[in-house]
């Protein structure tokens, strides 16, 4: 007993709420309400119980504004909550997030959990939604062609501003297949780029009825849209994921109708107001500035006797300004008329004549010496021609003389070099011999 920790209350009801809220963190429980009150503070206090137990259960004022109806005692409600322990009675509760009356809690329990993650994602921040056009160009009317809604909103758009075009886009907005034709009409406004707004609308109904608008792939759909769209589903009472994801949400198709399209009559006025109000303000700018020159003139006085020896001024600097130029030109001519002289003294055609003169006469002479030089030339040819001729094999063969040679060319200058039966050649002066040895005279 002295090794045993000893505790105080506060501490031990403490450590029993760690552990309830541990191990209960959600639970959906369903059950008939009882004791329902609800003090000054706003809460709802109630008791949960069936046949044979009952829990006690608190549903805060800010969760309330989510309810689909209103809790009574003996309803049969299916509540989504966590476990928790109120520590100044020691009573375990039930902290009570959504609370859906029997039969369609399951899908109330849907909405709930949908709308928490698209919370947590940020799909309902204020800062993602867009701001309406002021006079849209194009209006795309996504809802069904059949229903109440679309002539509700129609009627209000022809009173405000029958001018404002507007395309009805037909889907489905209940049962199967509704959800794709509504995403695939969102789609097709984003791809097409023609619309300034896309309004989403339909009559009231059940949960049940507006289920295709708490689909998540229809929030994400309408928070993906480049083009601003505004939720105009059910009545007032009705409350949808799609109203929560849309830029705008209006609680009725007319509704819808006064927010897009604006009034002619209400655009007329203002554009009046602001004409007399740009009016205004010119008059008074126009006034302030009349004002104000008539202030400058005290003070500078007349300005055309400023202006008149402005021109004084100007006419004297014109002035100088031709005597400067008359002067420079003068100068320049008389520099002008000096170089003509020196350059007269070096006329180039005078030059060429002389050069045409002296290249005529070195071309005769360079005829002449190449004459002589050819003349003595051809002499000093003939001479050395006859001095070879002198000399020639030819001539010493006119002389009765011959040259004897073997086949293979070589010259014979002794009876030794041949054999007999050898064929021979023999070069005359004039033509040859081809004759064969028939014998050889050795010398002496």
């Amino acid at each position: 007993m002295a090794s045993e920790q000893i505790q105080t209350v506060s501490e031990l009801t403490q450590s029993i709420r760690g552990v309830l809220e541990i191990s209960f963190p959600f639970v959906t429980v369903m059950g008939e309400i009882s004791n329902l009150r609800c003090p000054y503070s706003g809460h709802l206090y109630f008791t949960l119980k069936d046949d044979t137990a009952q829990i006690k259960a608190v549903l805060f004022k800010p969760q309330q504004r989510y309810l689909a109806c209103t809790p009574k005692d003996g309803m049969k409600v299916v509540c989504r909550g966590r476990i928790s322990l109120y520590e100044a009675r020691g009573e375990y509760q039930l902290i009570v997030d959504s609370l859906a009356e029997k039969g369609a809690g399951a899908l109330q329990l849907a909405f709930d959990l949908l709308k928490r993650k698209l919370a947590a994602e940020g799909f309902f921040g204020e800062e993602r939604k867009r701001p309406l056009p002021l006079l849209p160009e194009k209006i795309a009317l996504i809802t069904s062609p059949s229903g109440a809604a679309v002539h509700d909103f129609l009627s209000m758009a022809e009173k405000r501003f029958a001018a404002v075009p507007i395309e009805i886009i037909p889907v489905r907005v209940q049962g199967s297949g509704a959800m794709e034709d509504i995403i695939e009409a969102i789609t097709l406004c984003n791809d097409r780029g023609q619309n300034d707004v896309i309004v989403i609308c339909r009559g009231g109904g059940s949960l049940e009825d507006l289920w295709t608008f708490n689909e998540e792939r229809l929030a994400r759909a309408i928070a993906g849209s480049q083009i601003p769209i505004v939720s105009a589903i059910g009545h007032e009472i009705d409350f949808t994921i799609a109203d929560l994801v849309a830029d705008y949400r209006a609680p009725t198709p007319t509704a819808a109708a006064e927010a897009v399209v604006p009034s002619r009559v209400q655009l007329h006025a203002q554009l009046h107001n602001l004409r007399n109000r740009l009016s205004k303000t010119f008059s008074d700018r126009l006034a302030f500035f009349r004002h104000t020159i008539a202030n400058h003139k005290k003070i500078l006085g007349d300005p055309t006797s400023l202006l008149d020896q402005f021109r004084l001024t100007t006419d004297h600097a014109l002035a100088s300004l031709q005597f400067a130029f008359s002067r420079t030109i003068h100068r320049r001519q008389l520099t002008l008329a000096g170089l003509s002289q020196v350059l007269a003294g070096h006329n180039p055609e005078q030059r060429l004549v002389y050069q045409r003169q002296r290249v005529h006469g070195l071309g005769r002479r360079l005829g002449q010496a190449m004459f002589l030089h050819q003349e003595r030339k051809q002499t000093a040819f003939e001479k050395n021609a006859g001095l070879l001729h002198a000399i020639s094999p030819l001539a010493v063969l006119g002389r009765g003389y011959s040259i004897v040679q073997q086949k293979n060319g070589a010259i014979i200058r002794s009876c030794t070099e041949v054999q007999p039966g050898e064929n021979i050649s023999i070069t005359l002066a004039l033509g040859g011999i081809e004759c064969e040895v028939k014998k050889t005279i050795p010398q002496g």
